[in-house]
């Protein structure tokens, strides 16, 4: 465990001095969280109009029946945006990770971590936990500032408590850090493979495309999470993560980095 903590030190000593880090994980979450507060905002006076007819008749559902079509409206605009906080934890790691190995090649710091008596386990696990703790603790603050701002904003408790449903708490608290799992490991094989941090970043983004055809197929009302689907989609996750930890550890060969990067 102390070799863990030594390699998420140095990994944080070192990223985090990287500008475009910085941006994305202190500012990314700023938009992402702000972004669905101005829409409920610029919408706060709109009970009294019927949105009803324009939404698909899934998201209908999903509003109690003593809303209004206005306030059933705020309701659906806000879940369109909701899949943004699942997206931090998969963009957040992919800059970080990102230079995690190749970086360390630029720097050629990598070849006397690897000539230490640390584990291939050892050393890819505090690169995961280096870049899964900033994204997923990112994701919670930005989602508490939502939750405060959403109920200071809205003016009926109903629709207040129809914006933080359970389903959005399940998949923000369950399914995020399985999506960072997932994003860090993938970096990590991509980084492991390719010579320009720059590289390994845009490769890297490959794993952020399911979820956006989440967020389409949401918006256009192929598709409505609910907590079967979130509890199918937490499950299918756990054991991807698994299989990329394996083949991450697999493809990470010490001896070749030693040779191949000199």
């Amino acid at each position: 465990m102390i070799k863990i903590k030594t390699i998420i030190r140095k990994e944080w000593a070192e990223v985090f001095k990287k500008k475009m880090v910085l941006f994305t994980v202190i500012f990314m979450p700023l938009f992402f969280t702000v972004l669905p507060l101005v829409i409920l905002f610029s919408t706060r006076n709109a009970g009294v109009e019927d949105y009803t007819s324009e939404m698909p008749a899934q998201f209908t559902q999903m509003c109690p029946e003593n809303l209004a079509g206005g306030e059933c409206f705020q309701v659906y605009i806000a879940a369109q945006f909701m899949l943004l906080f699942l997206m931090m934890p998969l963009i957040i790691p992919v800059n970080i990770a990102a230079y995690s190995i190749v970086g360390e090649k630029t720097t050629r710091s990598l070849e006397p971590l690897l000539a230490t008596p640390i584990t291939t386990l050892e050393l890819l696990t505090g690169k995961n936990l280096a870049s899964v703790i900033p994204a997923v603790l990112a994701t919670y603050l930005g989602f508490l500032v939502y939750a405060v701002g959403a109920t200071i904003i809205v003016q009926d408790a109903d629709v207040a408590k129809a914006l933080i449903d359970p389903v959005w708490l399940l998949a923000i608290f369950i399914v995020g850090p399985l999506l960072a799992v997932l994003s860090v490991n993938f970096s990590l094989m991509v980084s492991s493979r390719v010579n320009d941090p720059r590289v390994a970043e845009q490769l890297s983004v490959v794993v952020i495309l399911p979820l956006l055809l989440l967020f389409f197929g949401q918006i256009f009302g192929f598709i409505f999470l609910n907590k079967q689907l979130v509890l199918a989609i937490a499950l299918i996750l756990l054991l991807v993560d698994l299989l990329m930890i394996y083949v991450a550890v697999r493809l990470f060969q010490r001896e070749t980095i030693l040779t191949r990067w000199k």
